[in-house]
């Protein structure tokens, strides 16, 4: 037999990559849109299509995958995403005008929004309690290496390509059009996301809800070897939720289950309100206000994406020992504090005499603190809040107060950036931390070492 946690730790980062394909999708862009605005003559606004489309797409996928995976399963409905991503990728690299091009981004956010929800819930579904935190985190750890590899894809072909390098359509995928090798470059880890899914299991606790036992105890035999308790709950949870009549929209409206989602949809939208994308998104055109030069500001967001993606490993392996509230209250606090002083050195640096170190290293605290309590947090919480039964449409209504919040804040940061100031945008953040985190000490029950049938009774109690 298997070794049981090598196995869960191969089926956890086969799910994970999807977070590779998330982070990719998500960060290629900042390297096209210039070429793209050029060859295709974009005004403003239709520049702000561009980079937003794939947004919208991303708010429908979520909105779906909940349904598809609860009743497709969250093996074929990652299957779904992965091909999803290979029609975006390989239509972007091809595409004849603007208006596919847009289609095909579309399509491509249509998979972010899928994986993003189905990903999570197939770790937490398959990974033991004691270790689902860390399993979970694999994703996010996912999302950073996706942004680092989008930008390093970026770097190569601009900086690194020679002109007499190619010629014909490879000319125009790697030079003249090189936006184009950009999108489609993508097309790499999707087919490895394709291939490792096919041997993937489908996850046992969704194999319960649709009543195939066996095949379900088979999976659950390989997965938990010798762990008879987990198990024992998950049959347990399975049996009780096949004799339920309910509908899952019906089970959904059951008091402790919506408490639950209008909890995670609140801390998932909020999350977004405290300056994460903010940072990630327009950290150079940030940096470029405070009188770094173009070099020097693109060079800080590799900082910040190099301390993102370190501190996610480091919040990986410290999850499951210290809890998922204990990071958000310290992770948090560190937060407004960094974010009071960014804001202090847009007010008044210059009469204070703070130099541009102070505000990169205040940056980069804000990036620490933030990557090791909430961005690893999130996804963890989200995925282990609900019922086997409705925890894919569950996940669904959090993940699109998610995405909505993240398109919001992607539109408005300029605005406050602008009419707010830098200053106030930035203690704007601040103030939006204290809910988060007291609604994470109120309401927000610590997950850490429970099975997902003990989280599920606390709910509905």
């Amino acid at each position: 037999m298997k070794n049981s946690k090598g196995y869960v730790l191969f089926l956890s980062a086969a799910a994970a990559i999807g977070g590779i394909l998330f982070g990719y999708d998500t960060a290629v862009i900042s390297g096209t849109t210039s070429s793209v605005s050029t060859q295709f003559g974009l005004s403003v606004m239709r520049q702000g299509w561009y980079v937003g489309c794939a947004l919208i797409g991303s708010i429908i996928g979520v909105m779906t995958a909940g349904i598809l995976s609860d009743n497709l399963g969250r093996k074929r409905t990652m299957l779904i995403s992965a091909i999803l991503f290979s029609i975006s990728a390989i239509g972007c690299a091809i595409c004849g005008n603007f208006s596919e091009l847009v289609a095909y981004r579309i399509i491509g956010g249509f998979g972010i929004g899928i994986v993003s929800i189905v990903s999570p819930i197939y770790i937490s579904e398959i990974a033991e309690a004691d270790k689902r935190g860390t399993m979970v985190s694999l994703y996010q750890l996912a999302v950073t290496v996706g942004f680092l590899a989008a930008y390093l894809v970026n770097y190569i072909i601009i900086k690194n390509v020679p002109d007499s390098a190619f010629s014909g359509f490879t000319d125009k995928l790697f030079h003249s059009e090189s936006w184009r090798g950009m999108l489609g470059c993508e097309t790499i880890p999707d087919l490895l996301f394709l291939i490792v899914i096919l041997f993937v299991p489908e996850s046992p606790r969704w194999l319960l809800t649709k009543g195939k036992t066996e095949k379900a105890a088979s999976i659950m035999r390989r997965i938990y070897d010798g762990n008879s308790k987990e198990i024992d709950e998950i049959r347990l949870s399975g049996t009780s939720e096949k004799k339920g009549k309910e509908s899952e929209w019906k089970m959904l409206l059951e008091p402790g289950i919506m408490k639950a989602v209008i909890i995670g949809s609140a801390i998932a939208i909020l999350g977004q309100f405290m300056g994460v994308n903010a940072v990630l998104y327009y950290g150079p055109q940030i940096f470029g206000d405070a009188g770094l030069s173009s070099g020097d500001s693109m060079f800080s967001q590799v900082l910040v994406g190099t301390v993102n993606m370190c501190t996610t490993i480091i919040a990986m392996i410290i999850i499951d020992k210290v809890g998922r509230k204990k990071l958000v209250y310290w992770g948090v606090s560190g937060m407004i504090i960094s974010l009071i002083m960014i804001g202090l050195f847009f007010k008044a640096g210059t009469a204070l005499g703070l130099g541009n170190g102070f505000l990169l290293g205040f940056f980069l605290f804000y990036v620490f603190c933030t990557a090791i309590s909430i961005s690893a947090v999130i996804f963890v919480i989200l995925s282990e809040m609900y019922p086997n039964r409705v925890r894919g449409l569950a996940m669904s209504i959090a993940g699109m107060a998610l995405w909505i919040g993240t398109y919001l804040i992607g539109q408005l940061t300029p605005w406050m950036l602008e009419y707010l100031t830098p200053a106030g945008t930035f203690w704007l953040f601040a103030v939006v931390c204290i809910p988060y985190l007291l609604i994470m000490w109120k309401f927000v029950p610590e997950t850490t070492g429970k099975t997902l049938e003990e989280i599920e009774s606390y709910w509905k109690k």
